[in-house]
């Protein structure tokens, strides 16, 4: 994959946007599913669901999935480090911190993605620019989210530690998810491809760890956010992942952690009717300059 490739134009910012929406109600989903369902339940329904729900999508759309030895190991390790790490660790720590906490180190995934993609591309190099606009960016979050999200960093540690380590996850999983476009696979067949992976991996662990069959029947609430956090928030989110990933390259993507919080404070604004405070304005300007700075082209147009 050539360095021409990794741009952002148009589209790609249009589905990194999208891509923001749809993970940012995760967040939401997943409280409202662990008032009721222990991390590990949680978790194997959102992959299983999403797992059938994209699994159809290829059979409709008349795709194949590839059967090769390589092909699967990679979906396995996709899988892994992509989905049964981080959802695990971030379901886990959600319990013990506040949203907003998470947030805030959730937004960390692009330092950590420039940090390593630096180490582990050629084509995705960190400069002085993408540094300054990443630390920005995490700036701009903490700003948004407000100072009693970071007064509880004095709290938990341990799932304070479970967050950073999956966004760390994340970092990794984009670098590896780099290969499928190489390989040839589309990237609705890859999104399949790697939540049916976790599924078979997370199966035995739930079962084991949280018994589900002795819970009782979730509500219907609980049940909502269920199908939200599978079909949207996984399954077509994924399908907008690794579309971006091909063209735009891990540290392009991964800005979508910037985006989450932006989202999610709109949609609060425009469908709650929440007021929209001035932090949070001060916090949007923040990381949209980041993202300014990372793309490169308003500050070389201004040269």
């Amino acid at each position: 994959m050539n360095a021409a490739r990794l741009t952002m134009g148009p589209v790609e910012w249009l589905l990194l946007v999208a891509l923001s929406v749809l993970w940012g109600g995760s967040f939401l989903f997943g409280k409202i599913a662990l008032a009721e369902l222990p991390p590990f339940t949680v978790v194997l329904v959102r992959v299983g669901l999403a797992a059938v729900a994209l699994l159809l999508a290829v059979a409709a759309t008349r795709q194949s999935v590839p059967r090769a030895r390589a092909v699967w190991l990679a979906f396995f390790s996709m899988g892994l480090i992509n989905n049964f790490i981080p959802f695990s660790l971030i379901m886990w720590g959600q319990v013990r911190i506040g949203s907003g906490l998470a947030s805030i180190l959730n937004a960390t995934t692009p330092l950590w993605t420039v940090v390593v993609a630096h180490w582990l591309t050629t084509d995705e190099k960190m400069d002085a620019r993408k540094l300054a606009g990443v630390l920005i960016g995490v700036a701009g979050v903490a700003v948004m989210i407000g100072p009693v999200a970071l007064a509880g960093l004095g709290g938990d540690i341990a799932a304070q530690l479970a967050v950073v380590a999956a966004t760390l996850s994340y970092a990794f999983a984009g670098l590896y998810g780099r290969r499928f476009a190489r390989m040839g696979v589309a990237p609705i067949v890859v999104a399949g491809g790697q939540v049916g992976a976790t599924t078979i991996m997370l199966l035995p662990v739930a079962l084991l760890v949280d018994m589900p069959w002795t819970l009782p029947m979730p509500g219907p609430r609980t049940w909502a956010a269920l199908v939200g956090l599978a079909l949207l928030s996984t399954a077509l989110a994924y399908v907008l992942y690794f579309r971006i990933l091909a063209k735009a390259g891990v540290t392009n993507l991964l800005l979508v952690t910037f985006l989450i919080p932006v989202s999610g404070v709109l949609m609060g604004v425009l469908v709650l009717d929440e007021i929209l405070e001035w932090r949070q304005v001060a916090g949007m300007a923040l990381i949209g300059l980041g993202l300014a700075a990372i793309d490169g082209r308003l500050l070389r147009g201004a040269a």
